[in-house]
């Protein structure tokens, strides 16, 4: 008797296959839509989907539903997966070698969170500068009456803003600060000739230029570290940094320790090295925001992410164009 091949198990006339990557607890809003567009394969189905090993051979399309890590251990058990279309802006948690050794075609979020994370980091250095949730902190534990003077804050407007990673989201932070009449420098992989920022190759040199470091930049091998002790000396005690990117993009020891001798003047920070834990010396200082890694989320960021994520399932398994696409 003929040995039976993975694609027998499904029906000739089925929805195509669509395999889901994804951590127990992470969800999407349009799951249930998913289901009546495509055969869904999820290895967390709750029964169990007793047709997953054998379909999951199968399945050409990959989704990768936020920061799941996908090493190349996974993609062994997924011989015919052709592309994986991710909903992360970030890909540090793929294994893109992998990818491009297998020739998998990669997505990512795209622009989806790039306004509001822009919106974030904007927000962020704001409240470090202007002192605003220390300020609030301050109302609500009723020191105001007894205090009378609370410390000052400092201007946004007119300040050296120095952005690491000019792409989709730092174009957007650029133009938001021009608005406050600030003076944007940036340092990137490639110099961005079309637009009227000054460039720094050295990212020391961008430091010691700036009154507020913003990171977001991608995480990589050469980015691990980045903002490292010297990044943070050039930058000074009237510096702020503000990071919506990674939280491993900066060397988190030395971060620490800088804030609390007072040698950088403050932080907002939307990610950590070890999330979701937090250094504690960071709980104690008036200095330093804190927010849990949510600065891509919003109502607006899913609805674009949604769109962006459909229509890339739409456009494999019609043959044509993904948005979005990685260069692997």
């Amino acid at each position: 008797m003929a040995a039976v091949s993975p694609d027998q198990h499904q029906p000739p006339e089925s929805p195509p296959l669509l395999l889901l990557h994804r951590f127990p607890s992470f969800k999407l809003s349009f799951f249930p839509f998913l289901r009546t567009k495509y055969t869904v394969l999820d290895p967390h189905a709750d029964p169990p989907d007793p047709s997953f090993p054998a379909l999951s051979k199968s399945a050409r399309l990959m989704l990768c539903v936020g920061p799941t890590p996908l090493t190349s251990d996974d993609l062994v058990n997924y011989p015919a997966v052709e592309c994986v279309v991710g909903s992360s802006a970030g890909l540090n948690h793929l294994d893109l070698d992998a990818c491009r050794r297998r020739r998998i075609r990669v997505t990512s979020a795209g622009d989806a969170f790039s306004d509001d994370v822009a919106d974030y980091a904007v927000g962020l250095a704001i409240d470090v500068l202007r002192r605003i949730s220390s300020a609030d902190r301050f109302v609500r534990a009723g020191s105001w009456p007894a205090r009378k003077e609370y410390s000052l804050g400092s201007k946004v407007s007119g300040k050296r803003v120095g952005i690491v990673g000019l792409g989709s989201i730092g174009s957007r932070i650029a133009k938001r600060f021009d608005a406050f009449g600030c003076t944007v420098t940036y340092t990137s992989r490639n110099k961005k000739s079309h637009l009227p920022y000054t460039y720094y190759a050295n990212i020391l040199d961008l430091a010691s230029n700036s009154d507020i470091l913003v990171i977001c930049c991608a995480l990589t091998n050469e980015t691990h570290h980045l903002i490292d002790r010297d990044v943070m000396t050039a930058l000074g005690k009237r510096g702020i940094i503000v990071n919506v990117g990674r939280g491993a993009l900066i060397d988190e020891k030395e971060l620490v320790e800088f804030l609390v001798r007072g040698e950088i003047g403050g932080a907002g920070l939307d990610v950590f090295e070890n999330e979701p834990r937090v250094p504690k010396e960071l709980l104690e200082l008036d200095n330093v925001v804190l927010s849990p890694h949510k600065a891509v989320m919003t109502p607006d960021s899913f609805a674009a992410l949604e769109e962006m994520v459909l229509g890339n399932l739409e456009a494999f398994f019609s043959n044509e164009p993904l948005k979005a696409e990685i260069e692997l």
